[in-house]
């Protein structure tokens, strides 16, 4: 079957249907994606249910897809990139931005910095920690490389460690430590299949075997596989070795249920323009109060005391519209709650990878052990391992069937196709992503 790149997603529904598993339950029909972006209240997740139950709910969802602006062109399914903002919250950013723009510098030198200072103490409750241990930064990565960059209890002939899912660029800070810090470099591979004892097993093992390891990247969700690694334990092992971790949060705040207290790191990165839904441009790093010292200010910064964590973040004037507007969506963000946001986010993963586990030719690369996923997952087909395999398989989705998802690579196993449903998506769409792999792997498998 070939159709046409012009078709819009709600036709591709209807005429691929019959790739997908028959629908059940309230909303099953491709009505579902109409009408998103219309000017309707913020929903409520209800009460008196659990998560579970409202993540299974169509009707609820078909309302919190009306909060968002999305193309019809195609099925998007690779949201792991960045998470779009919802209505309130990209409205509050034109404000923001209209703000910036009529009162320019006498915003910047009057309001904003009471204003940011409000936003970081809402961002602190809501990940569990006292306001003096949060910064606000321009985004994950940035978070990442400032707290690698600014670590300062490395000396030469120590050694850092990371593993082959880390997130690149926090890959190649810690790369540049080598020159920096004179430092060894220490890889680790996380297995295939990474079930939660063989993640700790590979943790355990290395730390063992590189006893110099004084720093280990640590990724609560990873950007390849989606991976949520056992962070509390890994972090108890390594220190037990004395060894600090830096946990990179950036994939897993707002998509999963859990404050830093459940991490037990002394170090964290963060996005707020991921699962939190803030504009592009927004993250912020945590330092616990008794490590502060152990962090270089950035670039010798002097516009806050050596004793702000605010000191390990300079980037000059930047665009503050961005920072306004993480209340609104923080605003978004608790209307429905992290644990339904969670349990919908897994429902949508798990009804198309069931669709697709008992499929000869399909690997699927992401555990289905409870507590080690969210919405990220990726997939193989057998035999087709390489980079052109894994972009000729998302050229095929997107050609095809109007599925828009993402080659990913280093790992060890191969490239492979990672999947990042979000809020918006249907159960329509990842039942039409079901049928396209199954029909892909009876095509394209080995």
């Amino acid at each position: 079957m070939n159709v046409s790149g012009s078709l819009s997603r709600r036709r591709m529904v209807a005429v691929l249907g019959a790739l997908a598993v028959p629908l059940t339950g309230r909303g099953g029909d491709a009505s579902a994606l109409a009408g998103r972006g219309n000017d309707t209240p913020v929903p409520v997740a209800p009460a008196g249910v659990t998560p579970e139950q409202v993540a299974r709910d169509e009707g609820f969802w078909r309302s919190v897809a009306r909060q968002y602006r999305v193309s019809d062109d195609f099925v998007n399914l690779e949201n792991g990139y960045y998470g779009i903002m919802p209505e309130p919250v990209r409205l509050a950013y034109h404000r923001a931005t209209d703000r910036l723009n009529e009162y320019s510098s006498h915003l910047l030198r009057t309001t904003y910095k009471d204003e940011a200072e409000q936003v970081r103490r809402r961002v602190a409750a809501v990940v569990g920690v006292e306001p003096g241990e949060i910064a606000l930064t321009r985004g994950g990565t940035e978070a990442l490389q400032l707290l690698i960059a600014g670590y300062r209890r490395l000396r030469p002939g120590d050694a850092v460690m990371y593993a082959d899912l880390d997130y690149h660029s926090g890959r190649y800070a810690m790369n540049w430590l080598r020159q920096r810090r004179g430092v060894q470099v220490e890889r680790l591979t996380i297995p295939e299949p990474a079930t939660r004892q063989a993640v700790l097993d590979a943790y355990a093992t290395a730390l063992k075997e590189h006893p110099r390891v004084r720093l280990l990247l640590l990724s609560h969700m990873n950007n390849i596989t989606g991976l949520v690694t056992p962070v509390e334990r890994i972090v108890a092992m390594a220190r037990e070795r004395g060894v600090d971790v830096i946990v990179d949060a950036a994939h897993s705040w707002g998509h999963l249920d859990f404050t830093m207290a459940d991490l037990g790191a002394d170090f964290g990165v963060f996005s707020l323009h991921k699962w939190v839904g803030a504009p592009l441009g927004t993250g912020f790093i945590h330092i616990r109060a008794s490590r502060l010292a152990d962090v270089e200010p950035a670039f010798c910064d002097e516009s806050y005391p050596a004793d702000d964590i605010r000191s390990r973040v300079h980037c000059g004037t930047q665009d503050v519209a961005p920072v306004l507007t993480v209340g609104a969506a923080l605003d978004f963000h608790d209307r429905l709650g992290a644990a339904v946001k969670q349990a919908r986010l897994r429902f949508l993963r798990d009804r198309w990878v069931s669709q697709v586990l008992e499929v000869p030719n399909v690997e699927v690369l992401t555990p289905e052990e409870d507590g080690m996923y969210g919405a990220i997952t990726a997939f193989r087909i057998a035999g087709r391992t390489s980079e052109a395999d894994n972009a000729a398989i998302t050229t095929e989705l997107m050609d095809r069937y109007r599925i828009f998802t993402v080659r990913r690579g280093g790992l060890v196993g191969g490239a492979c196709v990672r999947v990042t449903p979000a809020l918006f998506t249907s159960r329509d769409e990842v039942d039409l992503l079901a049928g396209a792999v199954r029909d892909l792997a009876r095509r394209m498998g080995s």
